[in-house]
């Protein structure tokens, strides 16, 4: 049956610079036309952390060498990020599509993400981003506006908020074009963070997850399945241990327990885990997935990965 699938690709399947990028996008880009050959409709999300990283390692050195007076706002780093990752995805699956004779329209979307001010994230900013400075340095950069905290005894970072998504600015837009048949690329690295101010949308200090607002996408658009790829096959309890247990599938009920239970890591598994939660409470019907990226086609199938239900 054609399913509304958004898939929310991980790291590992764009590259993390720009020569690694370009081979990446290839094959991520077979994963994703065995879906449309399927005849599902498809918004792809993704990452962008090495990305974002670099694109703010590069204004940060103009600001060192007084190319620049002022540093480049994170909103803007993510949104040249979406640019760009975009143009090397939507190439790819272009080509694809055309070499298996499918002739199906893709565009990526810059895609921005309201966030809550009042968010609790914005109170304790952790998400480290960008390079290591001196002591004296981050002084400097704390009496320009920045928040800097010490970083494992190498060096002072900068940190941002990660708050949660409660809205989608374009997500009538990306319904129009996935009605119209095509495939469309929307809220890549979680999505350029904003703050209504009446009808003014002002971009803040933060990067989004990308798996919560991939989450929240697939809500608004009213998805079947939300697909969260990343570097192993199935989800894993006591993972790494010798009791270790890999789940074929995960009631709401039994990812909370083992959520409660330690399970899942802060910065890997967790947040994949909650976000497929808010997907699959937010409807009847809904189903999530975390599985390996070349075994999409084969989840959604029912026939590996980790199903959430």
């Amino acid at each position: 049956m054609k399913k509304r699938i958004v898939i929310a690709l991980g790291g590992n399947a764009l590259g993390s610079n720009l020569s690694e990028q370009m081979k990446a996008v290839k094959t991520t880009s077979k994963a994703i036309v065995d879906l449309i050959e399927e005849g599902h409709e498809v918004v792809v999300a993704h990452g962008n952390g090495p990305q974002v990283g670099m694109i703010n390692l590069a204004f940060e050195a103009a600001v060192r060498s007084e190319v620049i007076k002022d540093n480049i706002p994170m909103s803007v780093c993510v949104a040249m990020s979406q640019g760009y990752i975009g143009y090397d995805l939507q190439n790819a699956l272009r080509e694809e599509m055309l070499n298996r004779g499918l002739n199906v329209p893709v565009s990526s979307i810059i895609s921005q993400v309201v966030v809550d001010k009042n968010d609790p994230a914005f109170k304790n900013p952790t998400k480290p981003i960008g390079s290591f400075y001196s002591k004296k340095e981050a002084e400097e950069m704390i009496q320009k506006g920045y928040i800097l905290k010490e970083d494992a005894g190498r060096g002072y970072r900068r940190v941002v908020a990660s708050p949660k998504p409660v809205d989608i600015v374009e997500k009538e837009t990306i319904k129009a074009l996935l009605n119209s048949g095509q495939l469309v690329i929307a809220v890549g690295g979680g999505g350029i963070p904003v703050i209504k101010d009446g009808n003014h949308l002002k971009g803040a200090n933060a990067v989004v997850d990308k798996d919560f607002a991939s989450s929240k996408l697939a809500q608004l658009i009213d998805a079947d399945f939300l697909v969260i790829l990343t570097a192993v096959e199935k989800v894993a309890i006591n993972f790494g241990k010798e009791n270790e247990m890999w789940l074929d599938e995960l009631t709401i009920d039994e990812a909370k327990k083992y959520i409660e239970q330690g399970h899942f890591a802060p910065g890997s598994m967790l947040p994949k885990i909650e976000a497929a939660i808010e997907f699959v409470n937010s409807g009847s019907n809904r189903k999530a997935l975390i599985t390996l990226l070349e075994k999409a086609k084969c989840g959604i199938e029912g026939k590996t990965g980790t199903i959430i239900k």
